[in-house]
């Protein structure tokens, strides 16, 4: 989920001058917990802004930290903001992006940016990325990526310090986060992000390559390379998810981490798709993911990230195959951790 030439799980910080004034965000299409939010009205406060898109793993891992940062200071001056900048075209679905706010439990105001007018007002190019804000009105630090929550953190006491708050607790947030918040076993991470539409996919190993747009019938090869995937069934591959035709559809995928999760949702809105995930032939068992069980066995009922596989064992290469037992599932992105 981070663009430019940031890596997931590579992260960059920079202290700033402050020459910087906070943009506008007059170009926000909509808000979420609040009325709309003006850069004059925040002149006086420290302002942690923050940029997302809801199926963005990368973000997830960051918003523990997130909602504890604007829950403990919030009475010394703290105002957090959301700017929810989509990257999917369902992402720019407000009900959905309420979903989730509420699902997430994220209280703070939220700017929604479906026409990137906010995220271009501040010349961000990252999911997730934090601004850094002082009482004046300027840009002091910012931070793209995951991780340096202790100096992001710091950075918050200094600023309100420097705003004249007083009794800061120094003490460093504790986060316990579970499920698709946890951070990424970075040592056994193996797989890269890898997009499943034709625009943007990788190493996608189906015997024919991909047909742009046309439903067609795919096969696997017999044997997957690393991070190499396929097709099998009836698919139409689009320039942003891939859609299944016909019962039965498989995807294949030898991978190397933790985690396994997969963006996905039913191609027709409201509708269910059952699906079952194997790990080398096999239920995943003790493996599985928050959205799945024991034998592998899990529903999608809307458009967001799903986890399938949270693994507790060594680390190995191995191979993922998610059967759709359903058509009209339709599928965006692999992400690991």
């Amino acid at each position: 989920m981070l663009l430019a030439t940031l890596f997931a799980g590579i992260t960059a910080a920079t202290h700033l001058p402050g020459e910087r004034k906070i943009p506008s965000f007059s170009a926000a299409t909509g808000w979420i917990n609040s009325e709309p939010i003006s850069e004059a009205s925040l002149r006086g406060k420290v302002v942690l802004v923050e940029f997302w898109t809801y199926t963005c793993v990368n973000w997830r891992r960051t918003l523990p930290y997130v909602r504890a940062w604007a829950e403990k200071y919030k009475d010394q001056g703290l105002v957090v903001i959301g700017v929810h900048t989509p990257e999917f075209s369902f992402e720019k679905n407000a009900d959905n992006v309420r979903w989730a706010v509420k699902d997430m439990n994220i209280g703070f105001p939220v700017a929604i940016d479906n026409d990137y007018g906010v995220w271009h007002a501040f010349g961000n190019e990252y999911w997730p990325a934090l601004y850094f804000i002082d009482s004046k009105g300027h840009i002091r630090h910012q931070q793209f990526g995951e991780g340096s929550y202790d100096l992001s953190e710091k950075t918050i006491q200094q600023l309100l310090a420097e705003a004249g708050a007083k009794g800061i607790n120094k003490d460093l947030v504790s986060v316990n986060p579970t499920a698709y918040e946890t951070a990424a076993d970075w040592k056994s991470l193996g797989s890269p992000e890898n997009y499943l539409g034709y625009d943007r996919t990788a190493n996608f190993s189906s015997p024919g390559g991909a047909s742009a747009d046309k439903s067609r019938q795919y096969t696997a090869p017999s044997r997957l390379r690393l991070n190499q995937w396929a097709l099998t069934g009836n698919w139409t591959m689009g320039q942003e998810a891939d859609v299944l035709n016909e019962p039965n559809g498989t995807i294949r995928y030898r991978w190397h981490s933790r985690d396994v999760n997969l963006i996905m949702g039913p191609a027709s809105p409201g509708a269910k798709v059952r699906f079952r995930v194997l790990i080398d032939g096999k239920a995943p068992g003790a493996a599985h993911g928050t959205d799945t069980d024991e034998e592998g066995n899990g529903t999608i009922t809307g458009q967001r990230m799903y986890q399938l596989v949270r693994q507790s064992s060594t680390i190995t290469d191995r191979e993922f195959e998610i059967q759709f037992l359903e058509a009209g599932a339709a599928v965006f992105d692999f992400t690991f951790g």
